[in-house]
C-alpha cells in the first residue's frame, strides 16, 4: 500500500514537526493514519494511535465526509 496525499495534519504541538497526518492511500475507500503511539494493547501487525481531534476534523473536511 502507498500513501499517495497527504489530506489533514501538522499539529502545532509535534516536536519533529511531521505526526498527526492523515494520508490517502493507492487503494480503494482507504486512509492511513499516522499519529501517537499508546501503551494500549493492539493486535499483532497493529497499533493504537492518537489523533488531535482538530486533525480529524479537518481531514474529514477535505475528504468530503
Amino acid at each position: 500500500m502507498k500513501l499517495t496525499e497527504k489530506v489533514a495534519g501538522e499539529d502545532p504541538q509535534c516536536d519533529g514537526g511531521d505526526c498527526a497526518n492523515v494520508f490517502r492511500t493507492d487503494q480503494p475507500d482507504t486512509i492511513a493514519v499516522q499519529g501517537y503511539v499508546t501503551d494500549h494493547p493492539a493486535p499483532q501487525g497493529e497499533a493504537i494511535v492518537v489523533l488531535p481531534g482538530r486533525v480529524l476534523k479537518e481531514a474529514a473536511r477535505a475528504l468530503g465526509w
